[in-house]
């Protein structure tokens, strides 16, 4: 079993979720309590897709986080960099255009997505500010991108119960339904790892991106930023809360 570093590694990363690919929508549903898809329809709601536009949906696994925007009418494409992820997803859902992809080396063109979306993907990203740049690259002026990430509850005794939750309860649970019950260790320390709310709006802002604002899910355990990219070159760029 493949359990990737806090390094992260591209290679290690995308081993580790070969691993996990055919558990991996079970074992989310599982250890969140059932939140999961609670996140995922305030993915798509945020998102908002419409009918003839064009989605990127990155880090999108076996393309579960995808259906809403193609239910909306969008063409949309699931991109990954784990192959067993896209196998399995493809396997369920062969008609989808699934695209092997490194969220710091997108496979597209300039301005080619009305949006751009990738929940619980950026965490394991080597490098967070070239995957955001390369975001805002194949994003056309005037679209928009939507993170759905863990983070950072923001009341103090939440907080303490939900990081004594990551650390010691979600490892043996782990066990008892995932394939690759390490992968979760390394799930924990990764979440433990990244940076709060608005370290990831600045960060978002030092990319480029405008308008940026995020909201809390389920008392912070995870957020939702999302931001636009400019119509003009010299539109300034600008946070909102």
């Amino acid at each position: 079993m493949t359990r990737a570093s806090l390094d992260k590694q591209p290679h290690e990363v995308a081993a580790m979720f070969d691993d996990v690919a055919a558990k991996y929508d079970l074992t989310n549903d599982v250890l969140s309590l059932g939140q999961a898809r609670l996140w995922r329809r305030a993915v798509a709601q945020s998102v908002d897709a419409r009918p003839g536009e064009r989605v990127l949906d990155l880090a999108a696994g076996t393309a579960t986080s995808s259906l809403p925007f193609v239910e909306a009418g969008a063409f949309t494409v699931p991109c990954d960099f784990s192959l067993g992820m896209l196998r399995e997803g493809k396997r369920r859902h062969p008609w989808m255009p699934f695209t092997g992809g490194d969220a710091t080396r997108l496979p597209f063109a300039d301005d080619t997505f009305d949006a751009v979306t990738i929940s619980f993907g950026l965490r394991n990203v080597s490098d967070v500010d070239a995957a955001l740049a390369e975001m805002l690259r194949v994003t056309r002026p005037g679209g928009r991108v939507l993170i759905c990430e863990f983070s950072h509850p923001a009341w103090a005794p939440f907080r303490t119960v939900y990081t004594e939750y990551l650390m010691r309860a979600l490892p043996p649970v782990a066990r008892r339904v995932s394939s690759s019950p390490d992968a979760y260790v390394y799930l924990a320390e990764s979440i433990r790892d990244w940076p709060d709310q608005p370290a990831l709006a600045a960060r978002l802002q030092q990319a480029g991106w405008s308008r940026v604002a995020w909201r809390d899910l389920t008392g912070g355990i995870v957020a939702l930023h999302r931001a636009f990219k400019a119509r003009n070159p010299g539109e300034p760029v600008r946070a909102e809360r």
